[in-house]
């Protein structure tokens, strides 16, 4: 299994428990592992054969910014089951950091890891 990877990922969007929170966009900062076989692509040289990494940053951006939910954990779970959808991974590993979240804190944020057999069963 190969790695595709994207780091440092930052979304301005809404999200929170309280209030406050919702008032305006703050940001967040998306760390992504995919797991995927890239030997296909890497013999044919064409993305059409890839995994599109810009495609999957575009994916992440307009659930977090459409999403808004209370909770990184929903965020997180929605946005596992739309990459598992729409592109040809095996595994996830998807890192969430919400800075300033928690004053003199240096990240807080929720780390998942999926597998695509975790949503088979849901259809």
């Amino acid at each position: 299994m190969d790695t595709i990877f994207i780091r440092g990922l930052r979304v301005e969007t809404v999200i929170g428990v309280h209030a406050w929170e919702r008032q305006l966009e703050r940001p967040l900062v998306f760390d992504l592992e995919l797991g995927a076989d890239t030997r296909e692509a890497a013999s044919s040289d064409r993305v059409r054969d890839a995994v599109d990494y810009a495609a999957v940053a575009e994916t992440v951006t307009r659930i977090a910014k459409t999403l808004q939910p209370a909770l990184l954990e929903t965020l997180a779970e929605h946005l596992a089951r739309q990459l598992f959808e729409d592109f040809p991974i095996q595994r996830l590993r998807l890192v969430i950091d919400k800075p300033g979240a928690v004053p003199d804190v240096k990240q807080v944020g929720v780390a998942i890891e999926r597998v695509r057999e975790d949503f088979s069963a849901c259809g």
